[in-house]
């Protein structure tokens, strides 16, 4: 019994090792039977492991939290305001742009649901947090909405996926230039229209079936 626990053990740890790198390089669409393959290991396995696609999905995601929220902390520890907001957006974005699957879950509502959902209960009020502290300092315009920080994290993720072959870090510079655009030490521009709420995005996304 002591040895099928530790085979069960280890067949899972493959699994999700193969997932977590078929997701990061070809997104969510990466079906088990592949995963399956890159684990070494029967679908069946992988079944017995995991119900399903999503709960495999779920489990992963679980892993990230604890790194995204300990980088939301991070930020927030920053004595400079505008640190911190540099901080929580190239390192959640930094994240993004190398994980194709981790993008899609932060900008779904496909795999929304319990674990990803409590998830996001928690990254959301952190990255409010990292924006109203700078806006209450004065170094982020004051028009800049929580709801703009997933559109910005859906740009980067598209882009970080077309053109990680060619130019695998050109994200960087559309971050650099997205941070300039929030300062308030440069002459604002009247936006031409408002950002999105949180729930708009979440309908957004589930209109379009992501």
């Amino acid at each position: 019994m002591q040895k099928l626990r530790r085979d069960a053990e280890r067949n899972r740890a493959l699994i999700l090792e193969a997932a977590r790198q078929a997701f990061a390089e070809e997104g969510l669409r990466v079906t088990l039977d592949e995963i399956a393959r890159r684990a070494g290991v029967g679908v069946g396995t992988v079944y017995r492991r995991f119900a399903d696609k999503d709960a495999l999905v779920e489990a992963l995601f679980e892993q990230r939290v604890g790194e995204i929220i300990e980088l939301g902390h991070a930020a927030l520890a920053e004595d400079d305001e505008w640190d911190g907001v540099v901080h929580w957006v190239y390192g959640m974005l930094g994240l993004v742009a190398a994980d194709r699957g981790l993008a899609e879950v932060v900008t779904s509502t496909t795999y929304g649901r319990e674990r990803v959902g409590e998830a996001r209960a928690q990254i959301a009020p952190l990255a409010t947090r990292i924006l109203e502290r700078a806006q209450a300092a004065g170094r982020v315009r004051p028009d800049v909405r929580p709801g703009d920080f997933p559109m910005v994290t859906f740009m980067i993720g598209r882009l970080a996926e077309y053109t990680h072959e060619i130019a695998p870090e050109l994200w960087r510079r559309y971050v650099a230039l997205l941070l300039d655009a929030m300062r308030t030490d440069r002459e604002l521009s009247q936006l031409p229209v408002p950002a999105l709420e949180i729930e708009q995005f979440a309908a957004v996304m589930e209109q379009k079936g992501l």
